[in-house]
């Protein structure tokens, strides 16, 4: 009897159990969260098999059948063997430049990738993001570069330069064909396409723009896209990628207008060149999965130049940094003739805070130029405060007095308020009484809203619009210190006193004009103020300055941030407050809805100067290769600002500057008409690079030999053997010597004399100390380095070569000195 009860009973609860088991596996499943990898396979890509050339300039059709056989004998095929079906997604299959794809998939099917045989890398997708008039004349391109070229009208010709962004605004007059001054050169060696879509027409294609893709499957598995600003088209609905087109290409003298007033006429710093456009990044989100598919169509269209000013959100997690797949994509990009010039980042300024980690492409730093855009404001007492304004005059040109009034004391006294603590950040017109504020000039107090996001400017003039009031100031909080103040084009009048101590003299004025009733409020208010005209720029200061927000070297082998012997950042062009094309849906800046131009700061605005100057190079010296054209930028470079004192750096202190070094400027500012003709180059090739990697301290060839399908035959001594113009030892102890390798591009023999800076702490001998070398010639200088002393940090030092014939070649030397 009571074995049948164990079994009438236990059946039935065996079933419970079992059923109970796969509902849970159901819901760890169903828990397991897709994300996207990226997956590099072994085998060539098409830019490097046999019957491709290295810069990718024949046999299409057999690369278009090698790709055929890529993604549906190898991707598809690999995927579809691998995982469990309906696990995954696959994204992109890059088959250009590196042998991959992505994928969106769960951590546990990723896990099944990273064991199968001809897997060399499975990473995941971090995630990018944006490194956000004058500066040709700043850089002396119209009397300079542009001359030798025949002008504005000619400046870049036939030259092709790629941009990884937010798309185009194709409408903007910087990017118009103007048939009364057709293009020169048919581009032979390139061969893009037109993708079409919404607010993307045929017709935006046009002889300028001579190309336009856009990658969207990894924006599509990462988020859910708004049709209304998220376009599957080329188009830019952001702005930030028609600003640094514009910035490196933009057609010459197109008048920038903002707010019905004229600001002057911008011009790319390459004019005539054309412009190739790979959409990757949304207002909603952007991925590494669509950037990597970028830059390989880029590459397999032909571009010469390849701008990003876009980068990875940080260093890789389980990889070194120059051994994940973007840093890899770019390397094969170098390997196929492109020149990749890549943001340096803004994470300034923390050290080793660049995001732009490898020496195959050329970093670039941000700097300020010499022109401000003052604006003050006169209080009724006579006293003038400075501050920035980028707006009209209040009524009658400034000189007309109008009523101050501080937000807290406009506040209703009745009414519901915002759940907000920052009423004095005049975010909420609802709360404010109009009877007060009409007519008035309010006083706005930068609070914690501006801190931590939730208050903007653009609230600011929404209150001013919505209550008729003449105009705004707003002043520093002593609880939070002095602001950093950047102009922005406000419609109404309006000022920022980002200075505390000028904050105080308002509010003082103020508080002796105001009468208060017993609980302290504000009802009468005589106080008087008048804002100036603050869109009328002033060329005065020294400049360039290392903009604060700018990233910083040393860089780094690893997220634990091991120091890498490679200078980073490697150049310094201006990208603070620069003027540009912008697209007027504005999606992700609402305060700058409306606007066909925007001024903006960033690494993402220094970066296209260089492309410019690039391919400015690149017109002039047609068979330079990448390696030629990133060392005379750096060789060239300047450490002296326009008042010929070395450059200096804002530091984290708001008006701080502190005296820079390489790991903030790289070899310093860029210098384009002397870039052009150097004397001297260094170059490296492929596989130079690779001996680099196999250098590197403790690494594994085996992860080499799986990022790059390269073999470590010949590793170099040292790291920084590689024959880079600079040298960095980021532990020295001892002594060691480091050989440079020069090369003449002149077009007439030059003898040269070499001449040493050691850095402290450092003793530095040369051989040979002078030399002559015939047009094509090479020259080997070796560098022996000892420790005199040992330091507690990076010192820096130079090596310069001084020709006959008037060239400097300059070697920036950066030595951390452990021990003797």
């Amino acid at each position: 009897m009571a074995k049948v009860i164990v079994v009438s009973v236990g059946l039935p609860l065996i079933a419970v159990i079992l059923i109970s088991m796969f509902m849970a596996a159901i819901t760890c499943l169903k828990e397991e969260e897709r994300s996207i990898y990226l997956v590099l396979m072994e085998g060539d890509a098409l830019a490097f098999t046999q019957q491709h050339s290295s810069t990718m300039q024949s046999n299409r059709e057999a690369s278009k059948t090698h790709a055929k056989h890529l993604i549906s004998s190898s991707h598809d095929l690999f995927l579809q063997t691998t995982l469990d079906t309906g696990s995954y997604n696959k994204l992109h299959s890059y088959k250009h430049i590196i042998n991959g794809f992505s994928v969106h998939t769960t951590p546990s099917q990723a896990e099944r990738l990273r064991s199968k045989p001809g897997v060399k890398l499975v990473e995941k997708d971090r995630g990018v993001k944006k490194m956000t008039t004058y500066t040709p004349e700043f850089l002396s391109l119209p009397n300079g570069i542009w001359a030798q070229e025949g002008g504005e009208t000619n400046a870049g010709e036939g030259v092709v330069i790629g941009f990884v962004d937010s798309g185009i605004n194709p409408f903007h007059p910087s990017f118009a064909y103007d048939p009364m001054l057709p293009f020169k050169s048919n581009l032979s060696r390139f061969e893009g396409a037109c993708m079409m879509g919404p607010l993307f027409p045929p017709t935006s294609c046009n002889g300028k723009i001579v190309a336009a893709r856009y990658f969207s499957a990894g924006a599509e598995a990462a988020a859910t896209l708004d049709p209304s600003k998220d376009f599957l088209s080329p188009y830019d609905a952001d702005g930030h990628g028609s600003h640094v087109a514009s910035i490196a290409a933009g057609n010459a003298g197109v008048p920038v207008v903002v707010n019905s007033f004229c600001y002057g006429k911008a011009s790319g710093i390459a004019p005539r060149a054309r412009i190739a456009v790979y959409k990757a990044m949304y207002p909603s989100v952007a991925t590494l999965a669509d950037v990597i598919a970028a830059i390989d169509h880029a590459v397999l269209d032909g571009v010469d130049i390849l701008s990003l000013s876009v980068g990875p959100n940080g260093p890789p997690e389980h990889t070194l940094t120059f051994l994940n797949m973007f840093d890899i994509s770019l390397l094969f990009a170098r390997k196929a003739g492109v020149l990749v010039v890549q943001a340096a980042g803004n994470n300034g300024p923390a050290s080793s805070s660049v995001v732009s980690f490898s020496p195959w492409s050329v970093t670039v730093a941000a700097s300020t130029t010499n022109r401000r855009y003052p604006s003050s404001l006169v209080l009724g007492n006579g006293a003038v405060l400075n501050g920035v304004g980028l707006s009209g005059p209040s009524f009658g040109n400034g000189s007309v007095w109008h009523k101050l009034v501080l937000a807290k004391d406009a506040v209703k006294m009745s009414g519901t308020r915002p759940k907000t603590e920052y009423i004095e950040e005049c975010q909420h017109p609802d709360v404010l009484d109009p009877h007060i504020v009409l007519g008035s000039i309010i006083i706005c107090t930068f609070s914690g809203g501006f801190y931590n996001g939730t208050s903007t400017l653009a609230g600011i003039i929404g209150t001013v619009k919505a209550l008729g009031m003449e105009g705004f100031v707003l002043v520093a909080n002593p609880s939070y210190g002095d602001y950093i103040a950047e102009p922005m084009p406000f419609a109404f009048s309006g000022i920022l006193i980002p200075r505390v101590e000028d904050a105080k003299a308002i509010l003082k004025y103020y508080e002796e004009k105001t009468k208060r009733n017993k609980k302290g409020n504000g009802r009468e208010f005589g106080a008087l103020a008048a804002v100036g005209e603050g869109r009328l720029a002033s060329f005065t200061g020294r400049s360039p300055i290392v903009s604060r927000f700018s990233s910083r070297g040393p860089d780094i082998i690893d997220n634990k941030k091991n120091v890498a012997d490679v200078l980073k950042p490697d150049i310094l062009a201006p990208g603070h407050q620069i003027w540009a094309a912008w697209a007027p849906m504005s999606a992700s800046e609402p305060f700058l809805r409306g606007n066909s131009f925007a001024l903006l700061s960033g690494t993402s605005m220094s970066t296209p100067h260089v492309a410019g100057i690039a391919a400015l190079m690149k017109q002039h010296n047609p068979s330079w290769t990448p390696s030629m054209i990133a060392s005379a930028i750096s060789t060239t470079s300047s450490k002296y600002d326009h008042l010929g004192q070395p450059i200096m750096a804002e530091g984290y202190e708001v008006n701080t500057l502190l005296p820079a070094t390489p790991f903030d400027y790289g070899s310093g500012f860029v210098n384009p008409s002397r870039a052009v003709d150097p004397g001297l180059v260094l170059s490296s090739d492929y596989a130079d690079f690779i001996s680099f990697l196999c250098s590197l301290p403790d690494i594994d060839t085996d992860a080499v030999v799986a990022a790059t399908g390269e073999q470590c035959n010949h590793p170099f001594a040292y790291p920084f053997s590689l024959n880079l113009p600079s040298v960095t030892v980021s532990a020295l102890r001892g002594s060691v010597s480091v050989r440079r390798t020069f090369t003449n591009v002149g077009n007439t023999t030059e003898t040269y004399l070499a001449t040493v800076g050691p850095p402290n702490g450092t003793d530095i001998c040369l051989y040979p100390t002078w030399f002559t070398l015939t047009p094509q010639g090479t020259q080997d200088l070796d560098i022996h380095i000892s420790v005199v002393q040992p330091m507690q940090n990076f010192t820096f030092g130079e090596i310069v070569l001084t020709g006959n014939l008037n060239h400097i070649v300059r070697i920036t030397l950066s030595v951390f000195a452990i021990s003797v």
